[in-house]
């Protein structure tokens, strides 16, 4: 089966934004248990050496209060204060079975002090306005119902002269590496997904959400229409992810 028939077949768009935050939700309070064994192993622990380049990208701030969106079970908010020793970290989403795992591993860690976890909007964040230092995202934004808004929310808390990162997959281009992706994303990774984890559809999520995303030159032109300059793509392990970063 072509890739376009799998997009044409499987890809369904929500008719409503509730509808795919309801829907996300879902997916990622399904796959909670399994889902930090299945990001390293199906990335063969490369996701890891991507979270640590995305923080390193905030060392010439040096933030003191960080904002780890879509945090997740906590990954990046737990590199954030290895590498940055911050004051504090809030990690915010709307998983709350993610959240749950997330804050067994930061009290295994003692770290409860620093990084707090939140259920919230990432679209509709209950901070207000320059709060933080940075804000940062690994594989959450593509997640948005509605991109923009959940942009400008992040720009919204951030104060001026702070600094945003954003971690998320992207498309390679290079024969054969575009095609060995495709096919790894579309087949083999859906597949394994279906046998390890309760949702079936959150593995054939993940590549239709990729493939629908903005990625390099436009989400760039993106977050400088929304404000952030001396913007940056940073392309990672040929393609296959993208660091983008600027300041407000």
């Amino acid at each position: 089966m072509s890739i376009e028939k799998i997009k044409s077949e499987e890809v369904k768009p929500y008719e409503q934004e509730a509808e795919k935050k309801q829907q996300v939700s879902k997916m990622f309070n399904n796959i909670s248990k399994n889902y930090d064994f299945l990001n390293h192993f199906l990335s063969a622990g490369i996701d890891r050496r991507w979270r640590k380049k995305a923080i390193a990208e905030l060392k010439d701030i040096a933030p003191k209060i960080i904002l780890d969106v879509a945090t997740g079970t906590g990954d990046l908010a737990l590199e954030a204060e290895r590498q940055l020793k911050p004051e504090k970290i809030i990690g915010i989403d709307i998983a709350v079975k993610m959240l749950e795992i997330g804050r067994g591993k930061i009290a295994k860690r003692a770290l409860t002090e620093i990084i707090t976890l939140e259920e919230g909007d990432s679209e509709k964040l209950p901070f207000e306005d320059n709060t933080f230092d940075a804000v940062v995202v690994a594989f959450g934004v593509r997640n948005f119902a509605n991109v923009e808004n959940g942009l400008r929310e992040m720009l919204r808390v951030l104060r001026p002269g702070g600094k945003c990162v954003i971690l998320e997959f992207s498309k390679p281009k290079a024969f054969p590496i575009k095609q060995l992706y495709n096919f790894y994303f579309s087949t083999i990774l859906p597949g394994i997904g279906r046998i390890t984890s309760k949702d079936r559809k959150a593995y054939s999520y993940l590549y239709e959400s990729v493939q629908a995303f903005p990625e390099g030159k436009d989400f760039e032109q993106l977050l400088i229409n929304l404000g952030l300059k001396q913007t940056k793509c940073t392309v990672l392990t040929m393609g296959i992810c993208s660091i983008y970063s600027g300041t407000k």
